[in-house]
């Protein structure tokens, strides 16, 4: 019974519990009654599993028709390997020896009318051997560019503007472009981007295929790996033991800033700071680095998309939770620990370098502190807060840093600044969410000029000059809050974004506002503003309420929010938690009393206990801020706002002030 209430259930992978099943030994007929499946495609997976019971008990197969037959039926080089027990490179060096290769399909947009001419492309291992192959590789120049594969939430229009743009300027320097990507919904699949694409899996084996082929005509000048993100770099090692080209980072130089230790030992070198930190395999080694760095720390799974299943811990009981249930924790899957640095300025550098020359394209301030995911956090170009003495000491470590590490093309830098200490949190060469912005704010192609420098071109002959903008370009994340009910608006370090708008104006205030406006944010001139924040906050919150308080706005506050306000000389009217009893906050803004929340939370209990009213904020469209800093940028917002400064002008004619 237990087994049937298991298989009914509709969660995500269920046909891999159908498969389970089968394996325990239920028939087609009784898994077609239980889950409702058509008994075809239920025979479809018995097929499969019939030929993994073969494969365990008779070994690898060497003879073609076989392994053509295997290969159709969608077994990877990799799954072969694991029911033999064999190395990949094994069985595909002999699927190569028995001359058992995909062929390529252009898909049909003529409705088998006509023969269909597209630029689009994708593999099948028909059941028999010398199918016909329609990619017709061009006898050319080529560059394969690897796009951002299957991407978490809202990371991929960076990756996907970056692979663009890379084919426009590779386009342009003679080369033909060969897109390789999974994901049909991104700009770099439009027919038009590229002389010939793809629809593979990114892994090494369906790439490799792709490039094999290609290279049966023309000239395979290289590989591009850097601007898909995280996805084409883990198989960079894969396609150099295949001896193709690598355009522009190593490798090993990759390698060296994704391996925690051997990035740890340079950064001695270069003689930079980095929060105290270390690498847990087990729940006692995590106890043990918490012990000696000190809570809180950023404790998160290596190797992964978005942050995912990152957590900022204050406690020892939120520890032993994570490690008991956030993750699996095994010598494959490290989890890496960091201090956490409160109340920090985090900070991202854009930059280009050809392995020599360095040009540093953008130095933008997060609005959000430290210990929220970079790609929900504000951002703002250039920096408001920081110093001319500590942008240059930040524009000299990542220069230091490209150089050491031998980037070829983009690289991206993520400081924090505390008590004007710099500390280096993360190196990633390659492509990052911040391109885009950077280019369209300063106008600088970085994409384009790092497509032609991977390629062999040097810095020198782009003719870059430092830039500083006089206007303001603020970053701001685009949430789906509202498309989830129950979800909790709160940021941390698991990013939740799912898009990006861009504000820009001579002011800071007027730009933040900008980019509310274009994330759907409408912030109010007038009104009460509710203001419920943690002790450590509340000292910062008495300048954000006092400015708030002189535009006109009146302050409703929970009882430790209103005494330290009022202490404060901040005029401040109390109002019940929704614990303490009705009337409360959330009846207030379901009667449309309040305009504005305001409310910072910690620890597991505080989130809890405050999660109605940042619901209800959300089901009510009542702007809301969650940190200290966008708090105070709000407030600046709202000031620009009441002087009715707010105009339109083109992107154009800002970037036209930069060129004159």
């Amino acid at each position: 019974m237990l087994f049937r209430s298991w298989l009914g259930e509709f969660v995500p992978f269920r046909i891999l519990r159908i498969a389970q099943a089968m394996r325990s030994g239920m028939s087609v007929d009784e898994l077609a009654a239980i889950t409702g499946w058509d008994s075809w495609f239920l025979s479809r997976i018995e097929a499969i599993l019939d030929a993994e019971a073969m494969l365990a008990e008779d070994g690898l197969p060497t003879d073609a028709a076989t392994l053509q037959s295997l290969k159709s039926m969608g077994f990877s080089d990799a799954r072969m390997a694991k029911l033999t027990g064999k190395t990949r490179s094994a069985v595909t060096a002999a699927r190569h020896e028995a001359g058992v290769h995909p062929v390529f399909k252009r898909i049909d947009t003529c409705a088998a009318e006509f023969a269909a001419e597209t630029a689009y492309m994708y593999s099948c291992y028909e059941p028999f051997i010398g199918a016909e192959c329609e990619s017709a590789p061009a006898d050319r120049k080529k560059v394969v560019i690897l796009g951002g594969g299957p991407n978490r939430i809202g990371q991929g229009i960076e990756f996907d503007y970056c692979c663009v743009h890379a084919c426009y300027a590779l386009s342009d320097a003679g080369y033909e472009t060969i897109m390789i990507n999974c994901n049909p919904e991104t700009v770099s699949t439009d027919y038009d981007t590229s002389d010939r694409l793809y629809f593979e899996p990114l892994t090494d084996e369906d790439v490799i295929e792709v490039i094999r082929r290609e290279s049966q005509a023309g000239e395979m000048h290289g590989v591009v790996v850097q601007l898909g993100g995280q996805t084409p770099l883990k198989i960079a090692a894969a396609l150099e033991q295949a001896n193709i080209p690598i355009l522009g980072t190593s490798p090993d130089a990759i390698d060296l800033a994704e391996d925690r230790e051997r990035f740890q030992q340079l950064v001695n070198d270069l003689k930079l700071r980095q929060p105290e930190n270390g690498i847990a395999h087990s729940a006692e080694e995590a106890r043990d680095i918490t012990a000696r760095v000190g809570l809180p720390v950023v404790i998160r799974p290596s190797y992964v998309l978005g942050g995912r299943a990152m957590e900022v811990v204050h406690h020892e009981a939120d520890l032993e939770r994570y490690m008991r249930d956030a993750v699996v924790v095994s010598g494959d899957n490290p989890v890496l620990i960091d201090s956490f640095l409160n109340n920090a300025i985090e900070v991202d550098v854009d930059a280009l370098c050809d392995g020599e020359d360095v040009y540093i394209g953008g130095i933008m301030e997060h609005i959000e502190e430290a210990g929220i995911h970079s790609g929900d956090s504000a951002c703002s170009l250039p920096p408001q807060t920081l110093s001319d003495t500590l942008i240059e000491e930040i524009r000299r470590q990542t220069e230091a840093l490209a150089r050491a590490l031998g980037v070829v093309g983009l690289m991206n830098v993520q400081f924090a600044i505390k008590d004007e200490d710099i500390y280096l949190l993360e190196v990633n060469p390659r492509g990052s969410r911040t391109v885009p912005f950077v280019a369209k704010a300063t106008g600088v192609p970085l994409a384009k000029i790092a497509a032609r420098v991977m390629a062999g071109e040097k810095l020198a002959g782009f003719d870059l000059d430092d830039i500083s903008p006089d206007h303001v370009a603020v970053k701001e994340a685009v949430f789906p809050f509202a498309r989830f009910p129950g979800s909790d608006v709160v940021l941390g370090p698991e990013m939740k974004s799912t898009g990006e708008v861009m504000g820009i104006d001579r002011d800071f205030g007027l730009a933040f506002a900008k980019s509310q406006l274009g994330a759907g944010v409408e912030l109010p001139l007038s009104g009460r503003v509710f203001v419920s924040v943690r002790d450590e906050d509340k000292p910062a919150f008495i300048d954000i309420c006092r400015d708030l308080h002189e535009m006109g706005f009146e302050i409703l506050a929970t009882g430790g929010t209103m005494t330290v306000l009022t202490g404060a000389g901040v005029p401040a009217t109390r109002i019940n938690k929704v614990m303490e009893g009705r009337p409360h906050a959330v009846d207030a803004m379901l009667s449309g009393d309040i305009q504005l929340v305001i409310n910072t939370a910690m620890g597991a209990a505080s989130m809890r206990d405050s999660f109605s009213l940042r619901h209800t904020a959300l089901k009510n469209k009542i702007p809301y801020y969650t940190t200290v800093s966008g708090s105070r940028a709000a407030a600046q917002a709202i000031r620009a706002l009441q002087k009715g400064d707010l105009g339109v002008r083109t992107l154009q004619g800002f970037l036209s002030d930069i060129a004159s």
